[in-house]
C-alpha cells in the first residue's frame, strides 16, 4: 500500500482536497472560476452570515486555492489556479497507473479467453 505524505507537496495538496471537499466552498471556487469577486459578492450567493464567508475564504487563502486583495475599501478574491493545476496532475498520475492496470487486466481476460475456446 502506498503511504500519502504529509510534508511538501503532499500536505499542499491534502489542504486543496480538504478545502474543496465543503460544498460553500467548492461553490465559491466554482464562482471564481467565472471571474475575480468581492467577498460581499460571494456572501451574497449563501444563506449563512459575512462572516462565516469569510472564513471559509481564509480556508481557500490557506490552501493556496485564492487570494485576497484591498482595492480601496474593497476586498476582491481571486482563484490560484496552480493550486487546482497541481491536484489535476496529481490525480492524472493516478488515472493513468489504473488506466494501465486495467489494460493489463484486458489482456489477461483476453489470453484465458482465447485458452478457453482452444479445443
Amino acid at each position: 500500500m502506498t503511504s500519502v505524505t504529509t510534508s511538501g507537496a503532499g500536505s499542499a495538496l491534502t489542504r486543496t482536497f480538504a478545502a474543496l471537499a465543503d460544498p460553500v466552498r467548492l461553490a465559491i471556487v466554482e464562482r471564481l472560476v467565472e471571474s475575480d469577486a468581492t467577498v460581499g459578492e460571494l456572501a451574497g450567493m449563501f444563506e449563512v452570515s459575512f462572516q462565516a464567508v469569510s472564513q471559509h475564504i481564509g480556508v481557500l487563502e490557506h490552501s493556496g486555492l485564492v487570494v485576497r486583495h484591498r482595492e480601496g475599501r474593497t476586498r476582491r478574491v481571486q482563484l490560484q489556479p496552480a493550486a487546482l493545476e497541481d491536484a489535476d496532475r496529481w490525480m492524472g498520475a493516478r488515472r493513468a497507473r489504473l488506466e494501465e492496470r486495467y489494460a493489463r487486466l484486458d489482456e489477461l481476460l483476453e489470453e484465458l479467453s482465447a485458452k478457453k475456446e482452444r479445443p
